[in-house]
């Protein structure tokens, strides 16, 4: 490997903004976790959630490997059956107290007991003890993007907060929600200062051309792809925040009582969700987080979603009516997991790809709009850096032990936690 003053701590750098490199296989960028070898990229976690479960009779998978076969609402992520686990039968014994969304939703990613009655507290979910483990080493420790505002009520002696929030920082701390893309973009590429209307790839051009010249031409390549997909997504955030409110929530008036700031949420929200997840691989390809949430609506969810042509219904009404425009906005949900899974796969990391590199966990905190949560819907993509293997269903619907914290103490694992304990679980899946 040729020999370059470039560290991992690198940054493109301009009036007001700071860009991290990509991966580049002539610069050593990944030196700075000393249990790394100087090149290894370190495994990368994204949990993406949907509110109020799947399709009854959809939501299954059979087989493994090339073979493996997917229910309807699976059937965006059928290119990627060889890198897939689907998880049956695990559940969180806390969650069944309060047979209520709040209840449901507020310890997903923890398994803790909620408090009720006016109090506010959970457990601190897995994504975020990764972020405390990796976050020294990124720009942004985790990134905890949302498509959907949280609701402050109160339903049932419990708070909806529970349902709004899956990433928990601390027992009474929800991770605050980024609804906005350009924030979200700007907490990847700025650096606090005050940069006006310029852009982050104008601000950081002659910075860029200069280090061009300084690393192969497959590096250069890479180099103009990724300064590419910057450009792109902050053109789309610059169009999106002059379009207006956000498509799927219904406001109590029907006009604006004032003038909308330029740099709003999208009115179209598959695009507002396509801009999120374009946020959440350019955090990735940068190593500027690598931990990423992202929720693309609440449990107990009133968004709509009329660019579908379904009934125009809030999301939670539409999965009591489990029809065929339910599944038509299942798959809509999972075409964005798979937009991430995707771009992810077309990103290459020395000998594997950013997917085979990542772990990216779909979830929800019912199987359907039955309430159902003795058996949770979880979907697993990646290799951990090369440290997941195989394929197919991991079934423990007849088996005993099964706390769905037994597979969050796996992926702690696969990131270089090896914790005894996590919320109800003291093993891993052996099956992981």
């Amino acid at each position: 490997m040729r020999s370059h003053r470039f560290s991992r701590r690198t940054f493109f750098r301009g009036a007001g903004v700071t860009m991290a490199l990509p991966w580049l296989e002539s610069v050593p960028v990944w030196g700075d976790d000393t249990r790394l070898p100087a090149s290894e990229p370190p495994v990368r976690l994204a949990v993406l959630f949907s509110g109020n479960g799947f399709h009854t009779d959809e939501w299954w998978a059979k087989g493994a490997g090339r073979e493996m076969e997917l229910g309807k609402v699976l059937a965006p992520l059928s290119e990627f059956r060889e890198k897939m686990y689907f998880f049956n039968g695990l559940y969180n014994e806390e969650a069944l107290k309060g047979n209520i969304h709040s209840s449901q939703t507020g310890n997903l990613l923890s398994g803790a007991p909620l408090a009720a009655g006016g109090e506010i507290r959970s457990g601190t979910s897995f994504d975020q003890i990764v972020a405390q483990r990796y976050g020294q080493s990124t720009k942004v420790p985790s990134l905890v993007l949302a498509c959907e505002r949280a609701n402050p009520g109160i339903h049932k002696n419990y708070s909806m907060l529970y349902s709004s929030h899956i990433s928990w920082s601390s027992p009474t701390s929800p991770s605050p929600l980024e609804l906005y893309p350009a924030l979200a973009f700007d907490r990847l590429f700025g650096d606090g200062a005050e940069r006006g209307d310029k852009s982050v790839l104008d601000a950081v051009l002659t910075e860029a051309n200069r280090f061009r010249g300084q690393v192969s031409s497959s590096d250069r390549r890479t180099l103009d792809e990724y300064l590419a997909s910057v450009r792109e997504v902050e053109q789309r955030i610059d169009r999106a925040g002059k379009k207006g409110e956000l498509q799927g929530w219904r406001p109590a008036i029907g006009k604006p009582s004032m003038k909308r700031p330029a740099d709003g949420i999208p009115q179209d929200l598959g695009e507002h969700m396509r801009l999120m997840c374009d946020i959440a691989v350019l955090a990735f390809q940068t190593d500027s987080t690598r931990v990423c949430t992202l929720k693309l609506n609440n449990d107990h969810s009133y968004l709509r979603f009329p660019h579908l042509q379904v009934d125009d219904v809030g999301h939670h009404e539409l999965s009591h009516r489990n029809n065929a425009d339910f599944l038509k906005v299942n798959q809509f949900f999972l075409g964005q997991f798979a937009y991430i899974a995707r771009k992810l796969e077309a990103t290459r990391e020395g000998g594997r790809t950013l997917l085979e590199n990542s772990m990216l966990l779909y979830c929800s905190s019912m199987r359907s709009g039955r309430h159902d949560a003795k058996n949770l819907p979880a979907v697993l993509l990646g290799r951990a850096g090369g440290k997941l293997h195989g394929s197919g269903v991991v079934d423990y619907s007849a088996k005993p032990n099964r706390q769905m914290c037994r597979l969050y103490l796996s992926l702690l694992g696969k990131c270089g936690l090896a914790m005894k304990q996590f919320g109800d679980a003291t093993e891993p899946l052996l099956e992981l």
